[in-house]
């Protein structure tokens, strides 16, 4: 039996989910199309053009956690309305912009609607603990859905309305998820902060002394690093070999589609096999041959769509599973906090895949940037070699009511912990909550749901 979703839940993940998503959209629409529409901008270089398609990691990584720690004084929705009201701004300088000044800046301002903690601390005040997880694995889901659908639709918007009606598409979706926010959004009251998705001063020391979680850090920063400085040189490839830039956006298409339709199988045999550390070292692997390949032999069409469907496999699969294992490694309340760094290394590795890319086009050619980026992969590979196969553990939160208080709270870890398949427990007095990280193979929830107090279903990560 499931919990059902009440009605201001389904409003609040709907809406928010959508708002996520339309941030990345517009971030990431212009990854296809930008360095092939830069002729027209006065002072473009590969160098600059590169820094234009990755200046937004920069500010985001800067004001994350400022925007975060704001909403818990100002209230969410206003600080995620300042944030769309920035990104919309953004889109509108890079718009009128006819230098590549005016586009960098342009795409400062909108990754300073650094506002994705403010959304998803939103989601937690709007959810109960029971389904959190899955509402959170929503958000999730609607990032990879934008990506997909930004790879397409980049390239067919530039196609007719060149790359300022990029800008003013997303600065249309901006002002159209203020709308969303403010009409379907539900207001929220204001909550003390959620470990699960906030970050936690005290853990932040032991979570950056974690190895394990340091090496997913630095997979998901070399992962867009590799993202944002290769898509400095694939429309060329793509032009070179006699795609027009007008028919890129169907190519994307076709790609994306089938990368999924290849990624689905591997997420189940990581997951529910549980092959994960193969599967992760495999991705890695695959990428490092794939921009080898492409800086040697990628001049060739159907080797080079080729060539892109096995990136574009390893790359969503990494996306889908470096999430799950972090939230599989990382200690019982800190999961909030080893997200943020893991977002904030997302950001950089996009900042300087982008100025890389560019520096590395513009110093030796695009066949450079590939081969940069395949040495990055094996230093990634060499990385990740040693890592332990991550436990399969998955996130529980448990609400407690007004019986667990006083002496009772002094025992409740201990009884948490003796229940078979619990591994992990962190309680929170100041919160009623305690955050649990189980094996759910071993998991004996008649004995949890004893321990709480109640029968619920429990929705785990």
């Amino acid at each position: 039996m499931t919990t059902r979703l009440l009605s201001t839940e389904r409003r609040a993940i709907a809406g928010l989910a959508g708002l996520y998503a339309t941030r990345m959209l517009g971030l990431f629409m212009v990854l296809p199309v930008l360095a092939l529409h830069a002729d027209d901008l006065v002072g473009a270089t590969p160098l600059l053009i590169g820094l234009a398609l990755g200046v937004y990691g920069l500010t985001q990584a800067m004001l994350q956690i400022p925007f975060g720690l704001l909403s818990d004084r100002i209230g969410r929705k206003a600080v995620i309305a300042g944030g769309l009201g920035l990104f919309a701004l953004g889109s509108v300088v890079a718009a009128e912009a006819s230098t590549i000044g005016g586009v960098i800046l342009g795409r400062c301002l909108q990754g300073s609607g650094a506002v994705a903690g403010a959304i998803m601390a939103l989601l937690a005040d709007q959810t109960r603990e029971e389904i959190r997880t899955a509402a959170m694995a929503t958000i999730g889901l609607s990032i990879g859905i934008a990506f997909a659908v930004a790879m397409v639709l980049g390239p067919l918007i530039a196609a007719s309305f060149g790359l300022d009606g990029v800008f003013w598409f997303t600065a249309g979706m901006a002002l159209l998820s203020l709308l969303v926010l403010w009409r379907l959004v539900p207001a929220a009251p204001r909550r003390a902060r959620h470990r699960d998705v906030g970050l936690d001063r005290g853990q932040l020391r032991d979570t950056l002394t974690r190895g394990d979680l340091l090496r997913l850090d630095f997979s998901i920063f070399a992962l867009h690093l590799i993202l944002m400085a290769a898509f400095v040189a694939v429309p060329f490839r793509l032009l070179d070999t006699g795609i027009e830039a007008a028919q890129h956006g169907w190519v994307y298409l076709g790609v994306m589609v089938l990368a999924f339709v290849g990624m689905v199988p591997l997420v189940i045999v990581a997951e529910k096999r549980r092959r994960m550390r193969a599967t992760f070292i495999g991705a890695v692997a695959s990428m490092a041959v794939v921009l080898g390949l492409l800086g040697e032999w990628g001049q060739q069409r159907w080797v080079l769509i080729g060539l892109l469907w096995v990136f574009f496999v390893a790359f969503n699969l990494l996306e889908a599973t470096l999430p799950s294992m972090i939230s599989k490694l990382a200690p019982a309340g800190a999961k909030g906090t080893a997200m943020g760094v893991y977002s904030t290394s997302q950001f950089l590795g996009a900042f300087l895949g982008g100025v890389l890319g560019g520096a590395l086009a513009q110093g030796f050619g695009y066949d450079a940037v590939f081969l940069g980026c395949a040495v990055l992969a094996l230093l990634w590979l060499a990385v990740i070699w040693k890592m332990p196969a991550p436990r399969h553990l998955s996130s529980e939160v448990v609400a407690l009511d007004a019986s667990h208080h006083g002496d009772a709270l002094d025992t409740l870890m201990a009884r948490f912990a003796d229940v078979a398949g619990v591994e992990d427990v962190l309680v929170v007095p100041e919160e009623r909550v305690a955050y649990l990280k189980v094996d759910r193979q071993r998991l004996d929830a008649e004995a949890l749901a004893r321990v709480v107090g109640t029968r619920r279903d429990h929705e785990g990560a």
